[in-house]
């Protein structure tokens, strides 16, 4: 990131992700106003700051977040972390009227909000000079997108105002409905659930004018372009795309309004969700990429790209016998793949014969090897999901280019965080395996520049007090990222080695390196092997959170994220020009024989590294702040 980063502590807050389901769901509170925020009553409503709860326990704890609950309470504070229960509903706690309120107050001076930590974040860093980050964390459905679109939306409000202000306010903010529309989904806890994390920074002048910003984003679960759980949709735009172009739009697109037709959105008939408008949706995600920058003839492209993943989507193969007796493949419904074809401007044999067929050097001969039609398949997939990963990254950088800061003076920094959250289905993957790496790590920041050097900090200085134990999860962290022995280094091993690798080989391996492990079982170690809860094909991790059992089917493809060249090749020789910067190692001209790097690689050694450059571990209370939220 070449913008300023704050020098920030990094605090992981307590998850509370079943009291959700256990009493959230009874909400009735729709439409009821709530309680006048100048009146709250610790003995009637529950204690406001968990530091005067008395006494300290886990059932006490979740008490009181009941009864404010009850009394429509939903922020509590935790010293000068906030704790907030999704109501699951809309309540009339955020409008003009609560901004005004919270603007330059104390934190404690009015009831727990999240306007209360924007607006301490946003004055420590005017007035004291101090770089800050907001870290909002929770389980997966908690609310965490909103809670950042808050900040952003405070934080634009009390900020100076001005016409070349209030323009970069209106960027920073618009980029929201954009982000949403290429990264949310519905899934079975949220129909505006965020497939990715970002981290926002948000850059003022030495007054607290805004003056652009930059966003990162980590790790898009691009695996749902081509496949959904049951229940679930495929990204917001296609849906979007479908129910809010025009007709004409529609034709130009080769698309049809049904989204039955389509083979990327129809895998569990779940096209509806009830709480979004699609048509209204296109029509804010068209205005959002206007105003935040983008041409014309930019969004087009943009819309083309997302209508050709549809079209490829739709193309089938059907297997063949071959002569030599290898099996090969046949390529049905040939008119999508004209339509496709059409919209990237392309030869319909160059993308057929990169479907069918890839090209392997023997020697000094180049053989073209043809596929069967369960490869043709999976190549057809992973093209897919590069096209759509590709052009959401594209997105964000053309986002980034239009906010950046132009000058190059001393700047002031707030910055907001919004990861996964931990997540625990019925069938757990690789991408929840990695997302549980990284609240992993999150958890590991907290205990160690919170917990553990402040216990630290009471020995030096003398100070008397009790001591907390506390879990200290670095042994799993290590048993996933740790050099050559973590579960990440054996996968790499695998997807490199040469010969044939599996799952169940990556399975085997991962037994004899780690079967001692105390935080990892499964049932090809000894300590499990009539364990009938853990599947065969299946190892299980003991998080912080709990444990998770992980199916290993997909572990080694979905790591390689391979695209074969052929069809990088296929993609550059478009003349769609966005699909040349898409695809740049598939110019002729450039010859690369480095073997990709994995998708665990990328994100431990790129995403969480930049994560800590984000949230900067190093003890710095005098420096900056950090200011926390946990959506429960």
């Amino acid at each position: 990131m070449d913008s300023m980063q704050p020098s920030v502590k990094c605090i992981r807050l307590v998850h509370l992700a079943q009291l959700s389901m256990t009493f959230l769901q009874r909400s009735s509170a729709k439409g009821v106003p709530p309680v006048p925020f100048e009146t709250e009553d610790n003995n009637i409503e529950g204690v406001a700051d968990i530091v005067l709860l008395e006494p300290v326990t886990e059932d006490a704890f979740v008490a009181n977040l009941k009864k404010r609950y009850k009394h429509r309470r939903i922020y509590t504070y935790l010293g000068n972390v906030l704790l907030s229960v999704n109501p699951y509903c809309d309540i009339p706690i955020y409008t003009p009227e609560y901004i005004d309120r919270y603007r330059s107050r104390n934190l404690y001076e009015l009831p727990p909000h999240i306007f209360a930590i924007a607006d301490d974040a946003y004055r420590s860093m005017r007035d004291r000079n101090l770089d800050q980050c907001i870290i909002i964390s929770g389980e997966s459905g908690s609310g965490k997108t909103e809670a950042s679109k808050l900040v952003m939306r405070y934080v634009a409000a009390v900020s100076v105002k001005g016409h070349r202000i209030d323009k970069i306010k209106s960027m920073l903010l618009q980029s929201n409905p954009l982000l949403e529309a290429f990264g949310n989904a519905k899934t079975m806890k949220n129909d505006n659930s965020s497939r990715f994390g970002k981290y926002m920074d948000i850059e003022f002048d030495f007054k607290g004018e805004p003056l652009g910003g930059i966003i990162t984003n980590y790790l898009l679960e691009k695996s749902r372009v081509a496949v959904q759980p049951p229940g679930e949709r495929n990204f917001h735009i296609f849906y979007q795309v479908l129910g809010g172009a025009d007709v004409s739009h529609l034709k130009s697109l080769r698309l049809s309004r049904n989204p039955e037709k389509y083979r990327l959105l129809n895998n569990h008939d779940s096209y509806i969700a009830d709480t979004i408008d699609d048509k209204a949706a296109f029509l804010a995600t068209k205005a959002a990429m206007e105003a935040v920058g983008f041409r014309p003839e930019e969004v087009q492209e943009v819309l083309t790209i997302v209508a050709g993943v549809l079209k490829i989507g739709n193309v089938e193969f059907q297997p063949v016998s071959n002569i030599d007796g290898s099996e090969g493949c046949l390529l049905i419904k040939e008119y999508e793949l004209r339509d496709l074809c059409d919209m990237f401007q392309s030869p319909d044999s160059v993308l057929q014969t990169a479907l069918t067929t890839r090209r392997v050097e023997a020697g000094s001969e180049v053989v073209a090897i043809e596929y069967s039609a369960t490869e043709a398949h999976s190549a057809r997939d992973a093209l897919c999901k590069a096209l759509y990963s590709r052009l959401f990254t594209w997105l964000i950088s053309k986002l980034n280019e239009n906010i950046r800061v132009e000058n190059h003076g001393k700047r002031k920094c707030l910055g907001v965080l919004d990861i996964y959250g931990f997540e625990v289905f019925e069938h757990n993957g690789f991408e929840q395996f990695v997302i549980n790496y990284c609240n992993e790590k999150l958890q590991q920041l907290f205990i160690e520049l919170t917990l553990k050097e402040e216990q630290e900090d009471y020995v030096k200085e003398g100070i008397t007090w009790t001591h907390i134990d506390y879990f200290n999860n670095e042994a799993i962290c290590d048993l996933v990222d740790k050099s050559h022995v973590g579960i990440l280094s054996i996968l790499d091993e695998e997807c490199l080695r040469p010969g044939e690798v599996s799952d169940e080989s990556f399975l085997e391996r991962l037994t004899q390196k780690l079967e001692q492990h105390k935080f990892l079982e499964t049932r090809l170690g000894r300590r499990c092997q009539n364990d009938k809860s853990l599947a065969h094909d299946c190892f299980r991790i003991q998080h912080y959170a709990g444990a998770v059992t992980y199916s290993v089917a997909g572990f080694i493809e979905k790591n390689s994220d391979l695209l074969y060249r052929d069809l990088s090749q296929a993609m550059f020789a478009c003349n769609l020009l966005l699909l040349k910067s898409l695809f740049p190692e598939g110019n002729p001209s450039r010859v690369c024989l480095k073997r990709p790097t994995t998708a665990g690689f990328k994100f431990k050694h790129y995403h969480v590294s930049e994560f800590h450059e984000c949230t900067n571990e190093e003890p710095a209370y005098e420096e900056s702040q950090l200011h926390s939220v946990c959506q429960t």
